[in-house]
């Protein structure tokens, strides 16, 4: 890395680290992108040069995670399956429920954080909302390649959406578990359930949740 592109880097951290300190502090919609700019000491138009919304200044590691999930399955080994890749990716990835699980305070104060600030603002639920929906579309994209599918084959789509809908739901787990200050065995919890939710997509829906009978 050149001098130039190291300070650009170090710029980059220090405004994302100001704005995460800034947020934790008064909220997300609490704060505004000159008040992170002032705080951080460059311009405004720096800020946007490196984040173009501020919602970009909150979700940019999120989006950084999702594209390395479409990238790692894209490096795949020749004839591996889309959900083994997936799997694999998603149970080596959990490195921050490992350190609340392990009683790290200061990595359970950030995830508390994180869905502190999610819960409190619509904005941040319509970005993550979006993110996974721009995560999804590239994986159905990858498929669609890989396979030769054509624009009326929905099987990348479904097979994306089915993917990312695991990874939403260990997600949203474990905020729930975090929230509820149930973090003992966190991510080895996860992985389990990741696993079997995995299962679940091997084995097919073909058996699955027949109706009960009438009573």
């Amino acid at each position: 890395m050149s001098l130039r592109e190291m300070k650009k880097e170090q710029t980059r951290q220090l405004i994302a680290d100001t704005a995460w300190r800034l947020f934790a502090e008064q909220g997300f919609d609490g704060v505004t992108v000159a008040e992170v700019a002032r705080e951080a000491r460059v311009a405004k138009a720096t800020v946007f040069n490196y984040f173009p919304t501020k919602e970009d200044l909150f979700y940019a590691p999120f989006d950084a995670f999702g594209t390395r999930l479409v990238e790692a399955i894209g490096r795949r080994p020749p004839g591996e399956p889309v959900l083994v890749a997936f799997r694999r990716f998603l149970l080596n990835a959990n490195s921050m429920l490992d350190q609340v699980e392990a009683g790290d305070e200061a990595a359970l104060e950030s995830a508390r954080t994180v869905g502190r600030l999610i819960a409190g603002s619509a904005a941040l639920q319509a970005r993550e909302q979006q993110a996974i929906k721009q995560h999804t579309d590239s994986l159905a994209r990858l498929l669609a390649a890989e396979t030769g599918a054509t624009e009326d084959d929905p099987g990348p789509q479904v097979a994306a959406n089915a993917l990312m809908g695991v990874h939403r739901t260990l997600i949203d787990h474990a905020r729930r578990r975090i929230a509820e200050d149930r973090t003992a065995r966190l991510g080895t919890d996860i992985r389990t359930l990741c696993t079997r939710a995995c299962a679940l997509l091997e084995r097919g829906l073909a058996d699955y949740a027949p109706a009960p009978p009438q009573s």
